[in-house]
């Protein structure tokens, strides 16, 4: 009870009174302020440490000019441009202020009381999130076991069989976050034949630009056979645009218009819209830091394993690392020497650290900060 002798709590819906907010891990701002910005190893949030391409520097200082201008609500331009990439048509787009938005969205819209949404078990925390929210029952369906090629990882065939009637909502991450794992195009078209029609399936594809393994396939390419199906991705990963907030849905035109109808007004900035058109257009500096990412990172999961550590396999810009019952421990002694990673004691893999693939400086003083922290133990 506050002051005024309202208790808010009782006034909230039942979802929203046990949700809790979205954990973005350590304070990075004043994180900042102790060690100054230039200090401070930023490994703990996935983002892109080759920044964005230059165009978009260039798009967003002339945005500058109309900022006392609302930006365009159907954000036309950004849209043609992501229609020709992925070859579909300006119906089948929409628009978020990051892929997490839509995610929550999905929820908000084709789910609720009485009705269940189901994830894998160490899926992406805001499918469980938009599930309290919208009121709906939470199914996390049993991941593939440690010892698996993809520990961890998402079991389609578990979360086929976890789909029940009062099922609404469907959640795959491809890779997924916070594993890393992937799983196939072949699988992935065997388990849409198993879907119900009346189930939707959200795909989400935040790294899919990083991946590059065999198997791998946007599920994109099944749009036209499965109108159930839905894509998000977004331009913070490999775009390198986290700051501001950008991501979007491709699915059939009828679910986009009814998504439309709870879409915030002018949801995606005009910096952001020029800034993603410019992006998308600079598909050469995509590549180069995909290609850095990937040398990067194959070389710093090739230092942790000979430090004893497990690494599981990634198609992302991150590695999740088992670093045994001191990850606690490890992981204050390097928030002591400026080195940032993520927890992932939420996800229930307490003994597991996140760490983003940063720059081959980056790399290199975690490294250093990892072994000065085994010493002292």
């Amino acid at each position: 009870m506050n002051p005024g002798g309202i208790d808010f709590e009782r006034l909230t819906s039942d979802g929203i009174r046990r949700l809790r907010a979205y954990d973005p891990g350590h304070d990075l701002i004043a994180l900042r302020q102790r060690f100054g910005a230039d200090r401070l190893v930023e490994l703990g949030s996935n983002e892109n440490p080759y920044g964005p391409s230059p165009r978009v520097r260039e798009a967003v200082l002339a945005a500058l000019a109309d900022i006392h201008r609302y930006p365009d609500p159907l954000g036309s331009g950004l849209k043609r441009a992501l229609a020709a990439k992925h070859g579909v048509t300006l119906p089948q787009l929409l628009l978020g202020n990051g892929s997490h938005e839509l995610l929550m969205q999905f929820a908000q819209v084709f789910a609720g009381l009485d009705s269940s949404i189901v994830a894998s078990q160490y899926g992406f925390a805001v499918y469980a999130l938009a599930a309290q929210a919208s009121g709906a029952r939470f199914v996390a369906a049993p991941a593939f076991p440690r010892g698996h090629a993809m520990p961890h990882g998402h079991d389609l065939d578990a979360i086929a069989t976890a789909i029940e009637p009062a099922t609404r909502l469907v959640y795959l991450a491809n890779p997924n976050n916070p594993t890393g794992t992937w799983f196939g195009a072949p699988a992935l078209a065997a388990f849409m034949a198993k879907v119900p029609g009346d189930v939707l399936v959200v795909v989400d594809e935040a790294y899919a630009e990083l991946a590059d393994a065999p198997d791998y396939a946007s599920a994109i390419s099944l749009l036209a056979r499965y109108p159930n199906l839905v894509v998000t991705r977004t331009f913070s990963k490999a775009y390198a645009l986290a700051a501001l907030r950008i991501g979007y849905a491709v699915a059939h035109p009828a679910l986009i218009a009814v998504m439309e109808r709870v879409r915030e007004s002018f949801n995606v900035n005009a910096l952001g819209l020029a800034a993603a058109e410019a992006a998308l257009a600079d598909e050469e500096h995509l590549r180069l830091g995909c290609a850095g990412n990937l040398e990067r990172r194959e070389a710093l999961a090739r230092d942790l394993r000979e430090r004893g550590y497990a690494v599981y396999p990634s198609q992302t810009n991150f590695l999740l690392t088992e670093f045994g019952p001191r990850s606690v421990a490890l992981e204050s002694g390097l928030v002591a020497r400026g080195v940032v990673l993520r927890p992932m004691v939420g996800y229930g893999l307490p003994e597991c650290l996140r760490i983003t693939v940063g720059d081959a400086a980056e790399n290199a003083r975690l490294l250093q900060a990892i072994d000065e922290v085994r010493h002292e133990h």
